[in-house]
Order: structure tokens, then C-alpha cells, then sequence
């Protein structure tokens, strides 16, 4: 796929995705959407990715939201469709790929853009960022998540003021309640992406992937994580990377890990 709204390279083994629509604040409309849901895929299926940075084009805004004029006069039925395939497509699988997912917040994350940054699996945001869900002002509710993930990160309390006042937040209040990781002044804002993926690429790969299956199953419902973790556990024990970083430490030298 020719990509028209992101900008997509592949630099030392991490995956840069920028969404580029810097005029409409990098808002996701249907194509952007599309453009991700295929992006997203290859990051998965692609050995050479060990990771993946996603940010938005320019300094005001990581991701403004969706683009409301391409479902302002949806049905419901029609409405349901957008959040199923949004999620499945986009939110979930960036979830539950295989490789690490770092958003790195450069402004404005409100509504599915805050959605977008929640699905990853790292969140660092520059300090001028600002943070919200604001769409009970249109009188809809966050359909790409947003209601589970803020939930499981910040608690049932603050996601539901969040909610439903629509309020934005500081990047330093979105830190304090757990929400991102790190807070960092925007010129540092990639570096410290970089740093925080530049650490997991030294690991091994297929540990890495079992720590995301296995740290996802903790928060779906109806699943024992516990269960998941033993079985992913004992996965590892089968794997040459399993063998080589146990080499290496009992050598005391460098694991070289190859994702086997």
C-alpha cells in the first residue's frame, strides 16, 4: 500500500510511523485509519521490526481526534460498524501485536487520538501535551477503547470524570494518575522514545512478545493471566534465544538474540 497520510521507515531496527495530516491536526479520518490497520500489520509480520515509535506530524498535536465530518450523519448501525472496525483493525492490534509500541505524544491526544496513544503499549509525552476524551460534547461516547483502557490505567473514578466532564489534562497531571510513562520538554520527546525502545531491542525478541501476550491477559476479562503466564513461561524454555541469553550470562558476554 502507497501510504498518503503517514509517513512510514524503518531505522536500526525501529519502525517510525508519523501521522502526517499536520493541516487537520493529524486527525484520523477513514484512510489514515486504513493506512494504520496496514502498517500496523507489516510491524507484526516484519523480523527486521523490534519496535515501533508513533507520533504525529508537527508540534501542536500527536493526534486531535477523528475526523467528524465522515460520520456526522451515521445511523446507528453505521456508528457500531466505525468503533468494530476502528478497534479490531487499529486499537486492538496495536495492542496485541508482537512488537513493542511507543507513543510518543508531541501535543493535543483527544478523543481517538488518546485512544491511539492508550493501545500502545508506552506512552511519552512532551510536556506541552495536553490529554482528554471529549466526546460526550458531541453526544457520543469514546468508541475506539477509550472507556476500558482509561479505566484499567487511571482507575473506574478518574476515567469516568474524565469522561464525562471532557476535560483535558496536563501532561504532567496524565503522568501523575499513570496515564503516560514519562514527561519530557518536546525536544527531548523522541530521544526519550528512542532510549526506552533502543533497551527493548537488545532483549529477546520472543520474550518480549510472550511479556505483551502475558501483561495483556492480566487486564481480559474472562482470561487467567496467571495461566497464560505459566504456559508463555514455559514457551520461552523452547526457543534458541532462550538458550543463547543463558549462554551469554554464564559467559558473561553479550547475548546476540535472533527472534528464534
Amino acid at each position: 500500500m502507497t501510504y498518503q497520510n503517514i509517513l512510514s521507515e524503518i531505522k536500526a531496527n525501529i519502525l517510525y510511523i508519523t501521522i502526517n495530516r499536520e493541516a487537520k491536526l493529524n486527525a484520523l479520518n477513514k484512510a489514515t485509519l486504513l493506512e494504520l490497520a496496514d502498517v500496523i500489520a507489516y510491524a507484526s509480520r516484519t523480523e527486521e521490526v523490534r519496535g515501533v515509535l508513533l507520533t504525529g506530524a508537527g508540534e501542536k498535536a500527536f493526534v486531535a481526534g477523528a475526523d467528524i465530518s465522515e460520520f456526522s450523519s451515521y445511523n446507528t448501525e453505521q456508528g457500531e460498524a466505525l468503533a468494530r472496525n476502528g478497534q479490531v483493525n487499529v486499537f486492538d492490534a496495536i495492542e496485541k501485536c508482537n512488537k513493542p509500541f511507543v507513543a510518543a505524544i508531541n501535543g493535543f491526544a483527544l478523543g481517538g487520538g488518546l485512544e491511539l496513544a492508550m493501545a500502545c503499549h508506552i506512552r511519552v509525552a512532551a510536556d506541552t501535551a495536553k490529554m482528554g476524551l471529549p466526546e460526550v460534547t458531541l453526544g457520543l461516547i469514546p468508541g475506539y477503547g477509550g472507556t476500558q483502557r482509561l479505566t484499567r490505567l487511571v482507575g473506574k473514578g478518574r476515567a469516568t470524570e474524565m469522561i464525562t466532564t471532557a476535560d483535558m489534562i496536563t501532561a504532567e497531571r496524565a503522568e501523575k494518575i499513570g496515564l503516560v510513562n514519562h514527561v519530557v520538554p518536546l525536544a527531548e520527546l523522541i530521544g526519550k522514545a528512542e532510549e526506552i525502545l533502543n533497551k527493548i531491542k537488545q532483549r529477546a525478541p520472543l520474550a518480549i512478545a510472550s511479556a505483551i501476550r502475558t501483561v495483556n491477559a492480566a487486564v481480559t476479562e474472562g482470561v487467567n493471566g496467571f495461566e497464560v503466564e505459566i504456559e508463555e513461561f514455559g514457551n520461552c524454555f523452547g526457543t534458541a534465544d532462550f538458550k543463547e541469553g543463558v549462554g551469554a550470562f554464564l559467559e558473561k558476554r553479550k547475548a546476540d538474540f535472533k527472534g528464534r
